[in-house]
């Protein structure tokens, strides 16, 4: 009796310290920590950072995605850093997939690549080879960076506005506003967010509503 009394009472605190960190864990930390991811300065972090167009989401300016110019010959965009999953030496990569190639530096095979994405942007930006700068011929870690060098960035500028019949200045103007600068001034690099800087010359032309 005595045994069946104490199974009964172990069996209740148990239930209890159940129900009870069920409710604190399982319902009020998860409401405390949305509630406070969406302070402000804080919300739009936690909803992935969305891009929005006429209040429609765009994309996210945490993930890169290099757009693909229907006429590759009047090429609108600027394009962000090569991935390791594209098929093609440039891209696009398949932003579903994250990763690096994981290739060391002297592997003929990312030596390669990197001598035939140089080429591929030299041309397609009208420049000699030696002013590619080494982030458009290197993938990221992730595959997915939304930032490039304001080097790369500048390095577009002319096409972009060439395509897009606005002026160089015009161009150049929008890549400054979509600069980020070093965080906390002075970790880091500059980077230019290549998902708001393609959106921001697409309202400037009208091709978007802003």
């Amino acid at each position: 009796m005595r045994t069946l009394t104490l199974f009964s009472r172990q069996t209740a605190a148990g239930l209890r310290v159940l129900l009870v960190l069920t409710v604190v864990l399982g319902i009020g930390y998860p409401l405390a920590v949305w509630a406070v991811a969406h302070l402000p300065g804080l919300a739009g972090h936690a909803e992935g950072s969305l891009v929005r167009v006429q209040g429609r989401a765009a994309g996210s300016s945490l993930i890169g995605i290099d757009p693909v110019a229907p006429d590759p010959a009047s090429d609108p965009y600027f394009h962000t850093r090569p991935s390791a999953t594209a098929t093609d030496v440039l891209g696009p990569g398949d932003p579903s997939t994250s990763g690096a190639s994981n290739k060391g530096g002297f592997d003929p095979g990312l030596v390669a690549a990197v001598t035939r994405r140089r080429a591929a942007i030299a041309t397609r930006e009208g420049v000699a080879p030696a002013l590619v700068p080494a982030d458009a011929v290197t993938a990221s870690a992730s595959g997915v960076d939304p930032q490039i060098s304001p080097a790369y960035a500048a390095l577009q500028v002319a096409r972009v506005a060439r395509v897009t019949g606005l002026a160089p200045a015009e161009v150049a103007a929008l890549v400054g506003e979509n600069t980020d600068g070093r965080f906390l001034g002075f970790l880091g690099e500059p980077g230019v967010d290549v998902t708001r800087l393609n959106l921001a010359v697409a309202v400037t032309t009208g091709r978007v509503r802003g």
